[in-house]
């Protein structure tokens, strides 16, 4: 920041003759720059305030952050975050099935603690039993530990997680608050990748949650491009302008961070309801009383997981010592304005498919195995140093056969009753991961009238004898979609039929 001159100023207990001295001229910049750091402050905490009610939750959360790695955990109490019964270690190599087994019979031993308590035991205890007792304040009542004995859950520790999230903060931590600053936000909202990936592009979740943002399909092609051919999600640096206007579109909704934050795990309708029926906007009030049955532990925990991860991120070298962060990689990005062959693109750079992959991540499989082109208007990102030359040249000077005004037509097949993929991709000559992946399938089930897109480069059906006779079967209808610029002598080209 420059302060600028001044001339004739005489307030504040400065003179015009004292600012001649840089000595205090020096002073009266601290001065300022010590009333801006903490105006700043109070913003942030009036943006993202601490309820005393959250702070267990608060505290819960850095220790799971801080204190305990993926190879240990707490058995805690899901409603009193303060209440942690036990740490416990995993081992590292075991599968998920054999630590499952642990976390289940540790588990399994404070539910039968908690009832033994519960009914009134209170000597010859056991261990599990001492520690159970001793996790809760003296004069609990005997109701109170039975209804914990419903509250047991297991956390995963997060230590190592969140230390390797902050070291890859390093490579998209500018262009967040870049975005965030273009979008009016405030800062301390690039720290949400903490909570929901520890910043890493390639997460997914079980519930098909995808890239550093975690987002869901529905939302996601809601701010950008999700579908067969480009998964916007996995780009980093795409999907953090789709978190903006997602996080800004929330705080309009709803009016308080809290409850544009909780709204980024629980929806804006959900949190809007939960305001509406408890009688506030205050978040701590919410998670008190607010007892939705689809407001479970992790939307509950959502904003006072975000401010732990606030205060670990912001103070990482208390608790993690000095941290080398990645440096962000310097990119060339041109918006294709052509139709692109991602092979023809890769050899022209110099580079490997996979790297290409690396640096746009939101390509699919049917445009790097070649069965459709980079589209028209995607932003292609290639590091500056690892090119011969500037990526706008590079593409300009790319050849004929690599560079199209059209995309590949779609070639369609209309399931039919008996109909599989495997039997659609032995009857066309392709494969069920490459049936998949095109039409963007989770699973083998697929429908009776529905329309399956078919990999670019497939031929002709050819036909197929009838059961019991050598006799060819008429072959069955192919749709196609006629996109601008089409004739019939090129589609007829396309398909290797006459114009006829």
């Amino acid at each position: 920041m420059v302060i600028p001159a001044y001339s004739g100023y005489s307030g504040g207990g400065f003179c015009y003759n004292a600012l001649k001295s840089r000595k205090n001229w020096n002073m009266l910049r601290i001065v300022f720059l010590l009333a801006l750091l903490l105006s700043s402050l109070h913003a942030g905490a009036a943006n993202f305030p601490r309820p005393a009610v959250l702070e267990p939750a608060v505290k819960f959360w850095t220790r799971v952050y801080t204190q305990v790695t993926t190879d240990q955990g707490y058995i805690h109490d899901a409603v009193h975050m303060s209440v942690v019964y036990e740490t416990l270690d995993l081992p590292p190599y075991a599968s998920n099935t054999e630590r499952g087994s642990i976390v289940t019979q540790a588990k399994f031993r404070t539910v039968k603690a908690l009832n033994a308590i519960a009914r009134g035991k209170r000597s010859n205890l056991t261990d599990t039993e001492a520690r159970v007792l001793a996790a809760w304040p003296k004069g609990t009542s005997a109701k109170a530990f039975a209804t914990a004995a419903d509250n047991v859950r297991f956390q995963l520790g997060q230590s190592d997680r969140f230390l390797e999230g902050l070291v890859r903060s390093g490579q998209y931590r500018s262009h967040i608050r870049t975005v965030l600053t273009e979008h009016g936000l405030p800062l301390e909202l690039d720290v949400l990748p903490h909570v929901e990936s520890s910043f890493n592009p390639s997460a997914w979740s079980k519930v098909a949650a995808a890239g550093m943002w975690q987002f869901m399909p529905v939302t996601g092609r809601e701010f950008m491009r999700v579908d067969s051919l480009l998964d916007e999600r996995m780009d980093p640096y795409i999907a953090t302008y789709g978190a903006a206007k997602l996080l800004k579109r929330n705080y309009r909704v709803t009016g308080t961070w809290p409850l544009a934050l909780t709204s980024y795990n629980h929806g804006t309708g959900g949190v809007t309801r939960a305001a509406r029926q408890v009688g506030t906007t205050d978040i701590g009030t919410i998670v008190q009383k607010y007892k939705g049955e689809a407001f479970g532990f992790a939307s509950r925990n959502f904003y006072a997981s975000f401010l732990a991860a606030l205060d670990v991120d912001r103070n990482a070298k208390k608790y993690f010592g000095p941290v080398k962060f990645d440096v962000p990689t310097n990119y060339d990005v041109v918006v294709a304005r052509d139709y692109i062959s991602a092979r023809g693109l890769a050899q022209q750079a110099g580079i490997s498919m996979d790297e290409l992959k690396v640096h746009n991540p939101a390509l699919r499989d049917p445009i790097l195995s070649g069965e459709k082109y980079i589209p028209r208007g995607y932003e292609i990102r290639l590091p500056r140093n690892d090119i011969k030359q500037p990526l706008d040249q590079l593409i300009a000077a790319l050849p004929a056969n690599a560079r199209f005004s059209n995309q590949k037509p779609d070639v369609l097949h209309k399931i039919v009753p008996g109909d599989s993929l495997s039997t659609i991709a032995r009857r066309y000559g392709t494969t069920v991961s490459k049936l998949m992946a095109l039409n963007g399938l989770r699973t083998n089930n697929i429908r009776a009238g529905k329309t399956l897109v078919l990999p670019g480069n497939v031929m002709a059906e050819p036909t197929v004898a009838s059961r019991g006779s050598s006799a060819p079967q008429s072959t069955r209808s192919r749709e196609y979609v006629i996109r601008q610029g089409d004739s019939l002598w090129s589609i007829a080209r396309r398909f290797n039929v006459s114009e006829k």
